[in-house]
């Protein structure tokens, strides 16, 4: 007779869950010392090297509610990380950027979490990385 296998043991929300803890976690006291919750560490990295994006589509990047990150945002800015505009299209709308002071926050963070991905992933090779990104970019596409 088989033995049967936990509902969450294999549950891929849960599974998810899991991963996604399980590679912060350690990287979160990194987070730490350099002075950001994590809730910082997202917006400064999803902001980083790009354009000015949508408040709203900035709260879904980071996993979030528009109403927390409009009031994590104006702390940012108070401390200079980022920008907050009007959107010249749409008068509604707040557009945010990551300042010159923001990037050079969170440029040595993001080296570090690459260290720390790369660390995390050492048992597995580069094609299978690339695999489990790509699944992984594909299921986020289809949900």
């Amino acid at each position: 007779m088989s033995e049967s296998v936990r509902f969450i043991d294999d549950d891929l929300g849960h599974l998810l869950g899991q991963a996604s803890h399980a590679l912060f976690k350690d990287f979160e006291a990194v987070v730490r010392g350099a002075g950001l919750g994590a809730l910082e560490w997202r917006v400064l990295a999803t902001l980083s090297e790009q354009p000015s994006m949508a408040v709203g589509c900035l709260a879904r990047e980071v996993l979030s509610q528009q109403p927390t990150v409009t009031k994590l945002l104006q702390r940012l800015a108070a401390q200079g990380w980022v920008r907050l505009n009007d959107d010249p299209q749409d008068q509604r709308r707040t557009l945010v950027g990551i300042t010159d002071a923001g990037q050079q926050k969170v440029t040595p963070l993001i080296a570090r979490a690459r260290e720390h991905e790369a660390h995390t992933l050492a048992g597995l090779s580069a094609p299978e990385i690339a695999r489990l990104k790509a699944q992984l970019r594909h299921l986020v596409g289809a949900a």
